[in-house]
């Protein structure tokens, strides 16, 4: 048996999140992404939710043939408990980090995300790295924010 790792796609980073609505809203309204897909078991007591960006090249595509998708899981019920939290890996000990998404104009959207109440865990303005910012999400997971200039129309 062989396998052609040339083939080998990343297709999504997966987050438990604890208010689906929150963190959809997140996405999609502060970030632009897109909900492509969403499955619910009602047995298993979990959703799943699918998001991304439109692009000329995924235009039509099934998820599996997507590419940078970020998938969140929800256990039903978690969004009911106000002491719940999820460990996002960014404590005290660290370990994990964080995702990255790429803008036309770094301040217009920190101005942008101002005018939504994102929570900023570092503004462009803030330490020495001047380029970039970091959001959070509803759940505390860092959103690393970077201008890209061949963004621009």
């Amino acid at each position: 048996m062989t396998t052609d790792i040339s083939t080998y796609r990343y297709n999504h980073t997966m987050y438990r999140i604890k208010d689906p609505k929150a963190s959809i809203k997140f996405y999609t309204e502060a970030l632009g992404m897109k909900l492509l897909e969403e499955h619910h078991s009602e047995e298993s007591k979990f959703s799943l939710y699918f998001l991304g960006y439109e692009d000329p090249a995924s235009k039509g595509l099934v998820r599996l043939g997507r590419q940078g998708l970020l998938e969140l899981t929800h256990n039903h019920g978690t969004e009911n408990d106000a002491d719940f939290a999820y460990n996002t890996g960014n404590g005290d000990v660290g370990g994990y980090g964080h995702i990255a998404i790429t803008v036309d104009d770094l301040q217009a959207a920190c101005a942008r995300f101002d005018s939504l109440s994102v929570k900023f865990i570092k503004r462009p303005e803030e330490g020495r790295m001047k380029h970039i910012a970091f959001v959070s999400d509803p759940d505390g997971y860092r959103v690393e924010i970077l201008e890209n200039p061949m963004l621009r129309k």
